[in-house]
């Protein structure tokens, strides 16, 4: 008797746990949502969906907003499905983290706004303005002699990453040129400065020792820069200086987009 009752218990237990496990198994499965938006499909748990309520995807999880299911029975959003990973995103962190050079703003806090995250859309329209009053600010970089400022190269752009794209350029050339960084050659925010100009036939050269080394002649910066700002996109205006009568012989570069 003994023997029965205990095989009895072990098996009573062994139900009760496989039914528990079962029931951890559902409830874990209800929290994972499959969302098609604009037929991106994005998996992600019900409480990421629900963290900002009166929200729309609160609002279709907890069954106040009716929302459409598509053929495999997720819920169908027709909005942009590849800006919509920015909204997750949003969710998951708390906080607009976006890649670099992202471009699509307004049409991102439009999707804020459709999605009635009203701390989101504060956020991008935040983001916006500040690089929209960038744009309108002109930055510069000047590479410069340090005896004779009249030596050199001046180039003008609305974009500062366009500046600093141009800057890493020369100093990544003038890095590689050479056996480490030499005093005859110095960086600041917006100027980098040679200690010896040397006019030659072939062209003003950047140069960085009295042995004539040098980087390279100002007409191939020049040139150089023009098609960097090109394949970037932006315009050559015009140089600031066209008495010369040619781009080439100018002092200056303005770029804008």
């Amino acid at each position: 008797m003994e023997r029965k009752t205990s095989r009895r218990e072990n098996e009573c237990e062994e139900k009760n746990s496989n039914s528990e496990s079962s029931e951890l198994d559902k409830d874990y499965k209800t929290t994972l949502i499959t969302l098609n938006v604009g037929g991106y499909l994005y998996i992600t748990q019900k409480q990421t969906l629900t963290k900002y309520p009166d929200s729309f995807l609160e609002g279709i999880i907890n069954g106040r907003i009716m929302c459409p299911f598509d053929a495999d029975g997720h819920y169908f959003i027709d909005r942009d499905g590849l800006l919509f990973r920015h909204i997750l995103n949003f969710l998951r962190n708390g906080e607009l983290l976006l890649p670099e050079g992202f471009r699509e703003n307004q049409l991102l806090a439009q999707e804020a706004e459709f999605f009635q995250l009203k701390v989101l859309s504060e956020a991008v329209k935040s983001r916006w303005e500040k690089e929209q009053l960038a744009s309108r600010e002109t930055t510069f970089l000047e590479i410069t002699d340090s005896h004779d400022r009249s030596q050199g190269l001046r180039i003008f752009c609305n974009a500062p990453e366009f500046i600093a794209k141009i800057k890493s350029r020369i100093v990544l050339v003038s890095k590689s040129r050479l056996d480490g960084f030499p005093e005859e050659f110095s960086v600041s925010s917006n100027i980098i400065q040679f200690k010896y100009f040397i006019k030659s036939e072939n062209g003003t050269r950047l140069v960085l020792k009295e042995d004539n080394t040098f980087v390279c002649t100002l007409e191939t910066l020049k040139f150089e820069a023009i098609m960097m700002a090109l394949k970037c996109g932006f315009r050559l205006l015009t140089s600031l200086d066209c008495s010369r009568g040619s781009i080439v012989h100018s002092d200056a570069l303005h770029f804008i987009k």
